[in-house]
Parts: C-alpha cells; structure tokens; sequence
C-alpha cells in the first residue's frame, strides 16, 4: 500500500505540474516585445487579462511556493495581482522576475511591511505595495485624473487594504469598465469609482523602453 507521505507528495507534484502546463498555454503565444508596436502591446495586455475571465474562478492569498522564472499558480485560481501578472506574461514580460530582478538590488525602495529580510521570488510580485513601486520606478505613474484603456489602477479598500486591477477597451457608457479580481474569480465589471483610486499606472513608450532593456530585447 502507498504510504500517506508518497501521495501527499505525488499530490504536490501533480497540483503544480497542471499549474505550469496552464502557464505555458496561456503563454505560448506571447509576442516578440521587441517587434510590435505600442498600440499592440497595449492590446496584448488588455487581451491577455481577458482571457482569464471564465478560467479563473476564485480568489485564494494563500502562499505558494512558485518556479522562477515564470512561476504561477494554477490559473483556476489567484488574487487581483495575478491578473496583471498573468496579462502581462501574455504579452512576454515576467513580473515575477523584474520585480524580484529589482528588489535584490533596490531593497530599499520597497516597503518593508510583511516582515521580510530579503526578497522572496514565490510572494513579492503578487503584493500590491510591490507592484506599486517597481511601476513607478520604470516610469509608469500616471495621472489618474485621465484613464485609458490599458491602465492599471490601484484603490483603497478601506483601512488601508489595497486592490489592483486593469482598464479594459469595453464600458459601460463612457466609463471603462475593470477586469480584476477582488473575491469570486476574474470578471470585467463596472467598479472603477466604487472605491478610492490611490494611484494610476500608464505603459508609456518610455516605461516599455525601460521594460524591454530590463527583459534583454
């Protein structure tokens, strides 16, 4: 009979294994950074979160230990990080890696609120705070009085508790709608001004620019 401790780990090792296969699905058709254009790589983004809607479906914080580069959890669940990491990914850029990449050798420009000595590669791209600065610090804050589809918004939930999402090319009249990820899965609903908007992220050609000489291309 096989023991308790063989099935856990077989276990383990098959919950991750589906997670890498739907990583590298959802991912095989990224595009060449190098080679499209701005307007492209803004639709790759938007497209890219899209397409979590209906394979996403629930919301789970739960730490997981990742492989690196290009680690994910199963793509069945996430946070409203992931949204942006995996759109992103769709369009060939690994938050994971620049994030981590840039805090190993910036640790203090991060916030420092979860207790942590050194960066950890399986967490730090998958906090809010985080994604927050390395945004900024490749150029990307933006205005938040004027939106467009592709942005990336960040809002106070209350008490401090932030959430993230992304601006979709659809609206619902002229206000764009969000494609995030805030309890029951990925969806594109109207919430934009429902709660406080804190800060604002643009993919300027400027911010890609600095994105493709971190990426190598």
């Amino acid at each position: 009979m096989l023991s308790k401790i063989f099935l856990l780990n077989l276990l383990i090792v098959i919950h991750v294994s589906i997670g890498i296969a739907q990583t590298v699905i959802d991912n095989k058709q990224a595009p060449d950074l190098a080679a499209i254009t701005y307007e492209d790589w803004i639709q790759t983004l938007i497209t890219g979160a899209k397409r979590q809607i209906g394979k996403t479906l629930s919301y789970n914080p739960a730490y997981k230990t990742l492989l690196y580069p290009n680690g994910d959890v199963p793509v069945s669940y996430g946070v409203c990080t992931d949204v942006i990491i995996r759109g992103f990914r769709a369009a060939g850029i690994d938050l994971q890696k620049l994030v981590h990449e840039d805090m190993k050798k910036h640790w203090s420009h991060y916030p420092k609120k979860w207790g942590l000595k050194r960066p950890d590669k399986n967490i730090d791209h998958r906090r809010v705070p985080n994604l927050a600065v390395f945004f900024e610090r490749v150029g990307m804050k933006n205005d938040k009085s004027e939106l467009l589809a592709g942005d990336i918004v960040i809002w106070d939930l209350g008490g401090g508790t932030l959430h993230i999402g992304l601006l979709s090319d659809a609206k619902a009249g002229k206000i764009p709608l969000v494609i995030h990820n805030i309890c029951c899965g990925v969806k594109q609903e109207d919430i934009l001004n429902e709660y406080t908007i804190v800060a604002t992220y643009r993919l300027t050609d400027a911010a890609i620019k600095k994105l493709k000489k971190l990426c190598d291309y």
